[in-house]
């Protein structure tokens, strides 16, 4: 098992889904994580607001589609109610329309529920961490549709493009490093780059960046 982004800490969740048998599996899944406890689970947005404000986790784990209110028009009150609480979506939803959408409301992760016993737990460590995190086979998917369009970024070179995809991804700088053969010195330098030029400061950014300005179709 992977250990907490500091040693001792544990990381909170609140698992949101209208299926208690899906909820059961999942809080199997989390659990599973010496560090991680699920406080509450919900069934609809409404109560996850509720229960968000009342035990201020590290990361709520949120179903995108359940009946009454919408998910997404609920993250508001979400983030009303407990700020520094970091949101994964946990969706069938593969269509880029809503990753985007989910990115532009303020989610931290984006995870497809087939592939949530591989994906869901790094993507709540990597919310904890206040890193984005788009789960890696959707992002591939639309890296390979923009690709086959010739879609490329005006202001970055293709290095660059490659750098900033594997930013998106999740990936460290010394990963990126050995995926593309370049020293970490070298990626630093690209990055930065990519940061002066777009005027991006943060992961999350350089997603959205991504989704919205052509290096990403949607």
């Amino acid at each position: 098992m992977e250990s907490g982004p500091e040693t001792g800490a544990r990381l909170t969740l609140v698992l949101v889904d209208d299926h208690a048998v899906v909820r059961s599996a999942l809080k199997v899944l989390l659990e599973s994580e010496a560090d991680i406890e699920v406080v509450a689970e919900a069934g609809t947005a409404d109560d996850a607001v509720r229960y968000v404000g009342a035990h201020k986790p590290t990361v709520l784990v949120l179903d995108l589609n359940m009946p009454g209110r919408p998910s997404l028009e609920a993250i508001p009150d979400i983030q009303a109610a407990s700020p520094e609480t970091r949101i994964v979506i946990l969706t069938m939803r593969n269509e880029p329309a809503f990753a985007r959408q989910a990115l532009q409301a303020g989610v931290t992760g984006y995870v497809l529920k087939e592939a949530a016993d591989t994906e869901l737990v790094l993507a709540v460590r990597r919310a904890a961490e206040g890193e984005t995190y788009l789960q890696p086979s959707l992002y591939q998917h639309l890296a390979d549709k923009d690709k086959a369009e010739g879609r490329r970024g005006r202001t970055l070179s293709d290095r660059e493009v490659e750098v900033m995809r594997l930013i998106a991804l999740g990936h460290t700088n010394s990963e990126i490093a050995d995926k593309l053969f370049l020293s970490v010195r070298t990626v630093e330098s690209h990055r930065a780059s990519i940061q002066k030029k777009l005027e991006l400061g943060s992961r999350a950014e350089l997603v959205r960046y991504a989704l919205d300005q052509g290096l990403i179709s949607a």
